[in-house]
C-alpha cells in the first residue's frame, strides 16, 4: 500500500510524530472543552434577541465557534494520524512463528 509523503515522513521520524500527537491531544481538548456549551448560548442569544444580536456580534462569534470546532477536528485528524502511524510502527516487527 502506498502512503502519503506526511505518513512517511511521520513513519521515518517517529519521536516528531510522538510530540505532534501529544500537543494535538492538548489542542483538541482544550479547543472542544466548552465549546458545544458557548455555541448553544450563542445559538440561544441569537434566538432571542434576534437582530439585536447582530448587532452585538453574535453572529461573529457564531462563526468564530464554527471555525474554532473545525479547527478542533483538524487536531482530531492528525492525532488520529500520527497515533496509526505509531501502531503501525509498533506492530511491524518480526512476523509470528519466527523463533530465531
Amino acid at each position: 500500500m502506498e502512503h502519503s509523503r506526511l505518513h512517511d515522513f511521520l513513519a521515518k521520524y517517529w519521536v516528531v510524530c510522538f510530540g505532534l500527537m501529544g500537543a494535538c491531544f492538548v489542542l483538541f481538548g482544550l479547543m472542544s472543552l466548552n465549546l458545544v456549551q458557548v455555541l448553544r448560548a450563542n445559538l440561544s442569544f441569537l434566538a432571542e434577541h434576534g437582530v439585536d444580536a447582530v448587532r452585538e456580534g453574535a453572529l461573529q462569534q457564531l462563526m468564530e465557534l464554527l471555525l474554532s470546532g473545525y479547527a478542533a477536528v483538524a487536531c482530531y485528524v492528525v492525532f488520529k494520524l500520527c497515533e496509526k502511524v505509531l501502531v503501525e510502527r509498533l506492530c511491524a516487527g518480526r512476523p509470528r512463528g519466527t523463533d530465531t
